[in-house]
């Protein structure tokens, strides 16, 4: 998961990926979890959303981030000590798309 374009702007961070249904609740608990521990780790808040008639396909959203590589390390290094992988529908992973004003 890798933010490489322009390390130097302000980018806004877009996570998304489908969860098993079976693991909703465990998921979003951990995903609180990760949203918190990112927060504290970079001042960041995000938010959670679901898309309309799916469910089970999320994104988090990360906006305005000043410091992009810090960040996303951050974010990774959240992600894979509560283990959020194992949380999403076999074969899938979660998808970084970064974005800077126009």
């Amino acid at each position: 998961m890798l933010c490489q374009e322009n390390w130097q702007t302000v980018v806004s961070f877009y996570v998304y990926y489908r969860v098993a249904a079976e693991t909703a609740g465990l998921a979003r608990r951990q995903i609180d979890r990760l949203q918190e521990q990112v927060t504290q780790s970079t001042g960041i808040r995000g938010r959670l959303m679901t898309k309309l008639g799916e469910p089970t396909l999320w994104m988090e959203i990360y906006e305005d981030v000043p410091d992009a590589r810090p960040f996303e390390h951050a974010l990774q290094a959240a992600a894979d000590a509560l283990r959020i992988d194992e949380l999403l529908v076999a074969g899938t992973e979660r998808h970084l798309e970064c974005f800077q004003c126009a």
